[in-house]
């Protein structure tokens, strides 16, 4: 192996270690550069990735927060009408219960009404009868026939007779 000769050992190793400098001076003078822009670019477009995902992650927080914000308003909100639906059914009740009352008062009191105005024209009807019955049993009695006066007479006795009867 001619490399490992003493001979050409010093004169390789001279024209490796200028051969190696040459190769560094054209890297450095071209591909360097290169690379370096290269990897400053991408340290940029890293840091630019992670500024735009912090500020993503800001925005994300913010709407999150806004969204909580809103999401218990909006239960607020729902509670309130609930609430209030509540309180106005409850409302409706008690006036509908209160109408219901009214309405079986105005029912009761007409009937009332109704039944008073038959009882007297009942007792009407009875008095009625009652003096053409006692007139009639009367004529009958005496035998001869009362003028309307007499009549009149004896039917305001006999009902005077009878409330005082029925007073007892």
């Amino acid at each position: 192996m001619p490399q490992f000769d003493t001979q050409f050992f010093s004169s390789l190793l001279f024209w490796e270690v200028v051969s190696f400098g040459i190769l560094l001076w054209v890297l450095y003078k071209f591909a360097f550069p290169a690379i370096l822009e290269t990897l400053e670019a991408r340290e940029r477009k890293i840091r630019e990735s992670l500024e735009q995902a912090e500020r993503h992650r800001v925005e994300a927080e913010q709407k999150l927060q806004q969204y909580q914000a809103k999401l218990s308003a909006a239960s607020r909100d729902a509670e309130a009408v609930l609430v209030q639906a509540k309180e106005r059914a409850q409302r409706l009740l008690e006036e509908n219960e209160l109408r219901v009352v009214a309405e079986t008062e105005r029912i009761k009191g007409e009937a009332l009404r109704d039944i008073e105005q038959a009882r007297r024209r009942a007792v009407q009807e009875i008095h009625s009868q009652t003096a053409d019955l006692a007139l009639l049993v009367a004529e009958r009695v005496v035998g001869k026939s009362l003028d309307k006066a007499d009549h009149r007479r004896l039917a305001d006795e006999a009902l005077q007779a009878i409330a005082e009867h029925q007073k007892t």
